[in-house]
This record gives structure tokens, sequence and C-alpha cells, in this order.
């Protein structure tokens, strides 16, 4: 039980920065231009948190299936990042 919270914890918290940032991504078009660095400001801040959240993932040793999903994930968060920030 201890182990599952463990690996729990830190995959809920990259799934939802992911979220965040594709919410963002979504937002922006509409938002006010004077803004928008803030938003970006908080898609870095989401992508740094996304990225610690999946080493404590792999300290807890996931699945090889979990492993790859989350990384599959990592990559798109970096692929936002690089399509919105540039």
């Amino acid at each position: 039980a201890i182990e599952a919270r463990a690996l729990s914890i830190p995959t809920v918290l990259l799934e939802s920065c992911h979220e965040r940032i594709c919410e963002i991504r979504d937002f922006l078009p509409h938002c006010n231009k004077n803004i928008t660095s803030d938003a970006k400001v908080g898609i870095h801040q989401l992508a740094g948190a996304a990225r610690a959240a999946y080493q404590t993932v792999l300290v807890n040793s996931p699945p090889e299936e979990e492993k790859m999903r989350l990384s599959k994930m990592l990559k798109e968060i970096r692929d936002l990042e690089d399509e919105i920030l540039s």
C-alpha cells in the first residue's frame, strides 16, 4: 500500500501538470496579449514540476508500461513547450 501511494502521488502530479499545460495552450489564443508572458511562465513552472515528479516516479520502480506512458507524457510536454514558447 505504501509503495503504491509512493508511485501514485508523483504520477498524479505529472498527469495534472500535463493537463494544465494543455489548458494554458487552449487559453492562450483567447488571453489578453499583455499577460501572455504570465501564462507562459506557468508553462515553465508546470513543466519543471512534471519533470521532477517523473524522477520521483522512477525512484519507485514503476512497471515498464507505466514508465513508457509517463515518458510519452513528458515528451508531449516538451513538444508543447517548443510549440508555445517559441
